[in-house]
């Protein structure tokens, strides 16, 4: 097979597919010859990218619907197979931020970027996989998570979503491989809107060297393909020019002793078999910072 048409007589839905990284999975998807759904809440968007991608030989079709309700996730799958005959990937790209610091932050601002990150993860991903066990053919599910989920300042509601979409990969992949689905995510890496709120740990916003968003889309192509079909619950680090993969999360460390720990025992060892390992915090992996206590400003 041409190595550019890798996905020839797929069919596959990009979320958030309108600008900026989903817009490069949109393009990198049709250019290894997939059908796609661009899917955008904002429709001129959604359209632009349809018209590059159709001006270019491919073929895709936009959709506005909303993937913050489980009627938009479903309606999204249903255009696909109609247009389509059949769903082979999904791509859940989209997402919105509303970042404030923790003590100020709304219960709205937090359950909206729950809702379109992890329910609409969720509603998309479940519609999708459906649709895959009913065709028997299989299919591949990329999910988006995040840097963040490391912890960054001002950002709880994303933080969390990212991190519950890092664990919903793990268990969707043990539970869809019995029909040939496939689970990953990728944490990808951009100049985007979204990348503009960008704080680093003053918690003052951050001024960041433009990193072409579009460059995630490659991985994205691979992990729908056939020669990824070994690669299931996986994270990868994807754009500004890297390939990582993300370590599962694991106990590092620890202690035994037969028949359980006692107040004295932890005050006696904690300090100096565990306590010096403690691990840094945040997406910048700086050296654990509060070895001397953490403790209000004076």
């Amino acid at each position: 097979m041409d190595e550019s048409q890798i996905l020839a007589g797929r069919a596959a839905i990009v979320t958030g597919g309108g600008r900026g990284i989903g817009r490069g999975h949109c393009l990198h998807l049709a250019r290894a010859g997939a059908a796609v759904i661009v899917n955008d809440v904002d429709g001129d968007e959604a359209a632009k990218a349809v018209a590059e991608i159709t001006s270019q030989g491919g073929r895709a079709l936009a959709s506005t619907a909303d993937v913050g309700s489980r009627k938009g996730c479903e309606e999204i799958v249903s255009q696909c197979v109609a247009a389509f005959g059949r769903i082979d990937a999904l791509v859940a790209n989209a997402g919105i931020m509303r970042d404030r610091s923790f003590l100020k932050m709304s219960d709205e601002e937090f359950t909206d970027v729950w809702r379109v990150h992890v329910m609409g993860t969720f509603w998309c991903a479940q519609a999708a996989a459906l649709r895959m066990r009913e065709q028997g053919t299989g299919g591949s599910l990329v999910l988006t998570t995040s840097a963040a989920h490391m912890g960054n300042f001002g950002q709880t509601n994303y933080a969390a979503a990212k991190g519950a979409i890092a664990s919903m990969t793990y268990t969707l992949a043990l539970e869809l491989a019995a029909y040939g689905i496939r689970v990953n995510a990728i944490s990808p890496a951009g100049t985007t809107r979204m990348s503009a709120t960008f704080r680093g740990p003053d918690g003052k916003v951050a001024e960041m060297p433009f990193i072409d968003p579009t460059q995630n889309g490659v991985m994205v192509v691979y992990l729908c393909s056939d020669e990824a079909g070994y690669i299931t619950g996986q994270v990868f680090g994807t754009g500004a020019d890297r390939l990582m993969l993300l370590s599962q999360p694991k106990y590092a460390f620890g202690m035994v002793k037969p028949g359980g720990w006692s107040l004295a025992d932890l005050r006696q060892h904690f300090k100096n078999q565990l306590g010096n390992r403690l691990e840094p915090l945040g997406i910048q992996k700086a050296p654990y910072p509060f070895y001397n206590g953490v403790k209000p400003r004076s």
